[in-house]
Formats: structure tokens, C-alpha cells, sequence
């Protein structure tokens, strides 16, 4: 018999729970999975030849990146929002968003990780991957919340937008959305990262306000086209 240590077992059996997790979400992104739709562990396992327990362990996974939510008590179900879900999701944001960059403008915060994230969303609208660049917006405003030194701020932003990210990016791609519909969108995010630089709280979050007034326009736009 050979040895195979722990340690590769151990990651060979985290590759496989992943590449589980890959195909699941791939069947939610291109909606053979939809909004709300419940997600049956007994019927992806036969599906794809896996036990039920590696299914529960992907389903995680998924949960963990926003595509997929469960209640206590309840089965796992695709994420799903009401048109008046997401325009209390972007009060919110307006509200706590504006604030994080207030923060992060008074605190004069270091802004690499922001730049960073900026540089990805360039160069994934130069590729004219939509995926890539709404996982790279995601990461900007994450970054923001977590410059503003608030971390409750953070907390309480992440849990809202990393499912509301995962939802609109399904959404994006049901649509054939492409990423002109995002360029526009670049200027304005430079904008803040300057403004933030700058020490300048008032502007920083006026402007970040008025960005995600203009990004709520669009979100609401994706949720008709789909519904």
C-alpha cells in the first residue's frame, strides 16, 4: 500500500470540494440554477457522481462567496433579491459607503490596496471580462469599508455586499451585459481614491454618495431586464 500523507489527502480533498463549488456555480451564473431556486443535495450528487456530503461541503463554499444562502433550519437556495431589496441594499450603501470614505479621508489612509483594486478593474475592462471586473469593483468597495477603520463598518458591509455582488454579477451575465456599460464607472472610482488622498472628507463622500446613487440607477436596470 503506499503512504499518501495526511497533508495531500487533505488537499486533494480541498481541490475537489472547489472544483465542486466551480460547477455549481457555474450552473447559477448561466441561470440553470435561478434566484431563489432551492438546491437539492440529493440531485447534484447523482448529477455529478459525488457524495452528498461533498455537496453540502461545495454548497459552503458558495455561501461563503455570496451565491448561495441558507437559514438555519432551511435548505440552501440560490441568492435572490426583490426589486425592494435592492433599493433598501442601496440606501445603505449610500449611507455607510459615504461614510467609510469620510473615514478613510480623515484618516488618511493608506490607499495601495484601493489603487490595487482599481488596476484590476482596468485591466479586466481592457480584457472585457465582466466577471473579473465585478469580483475587482467588489474588492474596491470591501477595501474602503476596511480603510475606514471602522471595523463593525466593515463587518456589516461585507455580509451585504458580497452576496449582492455575487447576484448582480449572475445577472450581468443572464443579460449579456458587457463592460461598456462599466467604463464610465472607472473615472468615478478614481475620483474617490483622489479625494480620499487628498484629505478631503466632505468631497469623498459626496462623491461616493453620488456614485452609488448612479450605480443603484443600474443595479435597478440589470433586476428589470431579469426578472
Amino acid at each position: 500500500m503506499v503512504y499518501v500523507p495526511n497533508a495531500v489527502r487533505g488537499e486533494a480533498a480541498l481541490l475537489a470540494k472547489q472544483s465542486l463549488a466551480t460547477k455549481l456555480r457555474e450552473e447559477i451564473i448561466h441561470g440553470h440554477l435561478i434566484p431563489g431556486q432551492r438546491i437539492v443535495e440529493g440531485y447534484w450528487a447523482r448529477k455529478f457522481g459525488v457524495a452528498q456530503t461533498s455537496v453540502r461541503e461545495a454548497i459552503n463554499i458558495l455561501i461563503s462567496e455570496g451565491f448561495v444562502t441558507k437559514a438555519s433550519g432551511r435548505s440552501a437556495r440560490v441568492t435572490s433579491y426583490t426589486e425592494a431589496d435592492i433599493a433598501q441594499i442601496y440606501e445603505l450603501r449610500v449611507a455607510l459607503e459615504g461614510l467609510a470614505a469620510r473615514l478613510a479621508a480623515q484618516r488618511h489612509a493608506d490607499l495601495a490596496p484601493l489603487k490595487d483594486a482599481l488596476k484590476e478593474m482596468r485591466r479586466a475592462t481592457r480584457q472585457g471580462q465582466i466577471r473579473l471586473l465585478i469580483e475587482a469593483d467588489l474588492r474596491f468597495h470591501l477595501c474602503l469599508c476596511e480603510l475606514s477603520g471602522n471595523h463593525l463598518l466593515y463587518t456589516q458591509m461585507r455580509t451585504l455586499l458580497v452576496p449582492l455582488f455575487a447576484f448582480v454579477s449572475m445577472r450581468a451575465i443572464q443579460v449579456n451585459q458587457t463592460v461598456k456599460a462599466w467604463e464610465s464607472d472607472l473615472d468615478r472610482h478614481k475620483r474617490i481614491v483622489d479625494l480620499i488622498l487628498d484629505g478631503d472628507p466632505d468631497a469623498a463622500e459626496f462623491t461616493m454618495r453620488s456614485t452609488l446613487q448612479r450605480f443603484a440607477a443600474r443595479a435597478h436596470s440589470v433586476w428589470q431586464e431579469t426578472r
